[in-house]
């Protein structure tokens, strides 16, 4: 069951991992590779796309789980 995407951003003064339609962020760090390493075990577990923000909230990267899912036809 997708319990939706899970967007990894800064808020705070620390890095944060939220998935969608929580109010709340599941976990915090206080550095962006590890956030980022704990977004995609929880994209990854829950077959959803990791949304990696960059420190002023744009979208810095997009990465879908399992890769199989990716509706984009490009290899990378």
């Amino acid at each position: 069951m997708v319990k939706g995407d899970v967007d990894t951003y800064h808020e705070d003064g620390q890095w944060k991992n939220r998935p969608e339609g929580n109010e709340r962020a599941s976990s915090t760090h206080d550095s962006k590779a590890d956030a980022q390493g704990q977004g995609r075990e929880m994209a990854a577990d829950r077959g959803v796309e990791h949304v990696i923000k960059k420190q002023d909230g744009t979208i810095g990267e997009k990465n879908t789980y399992p890769r199989s899912r990716d509706p984009r036809d490009i290899e990378g």
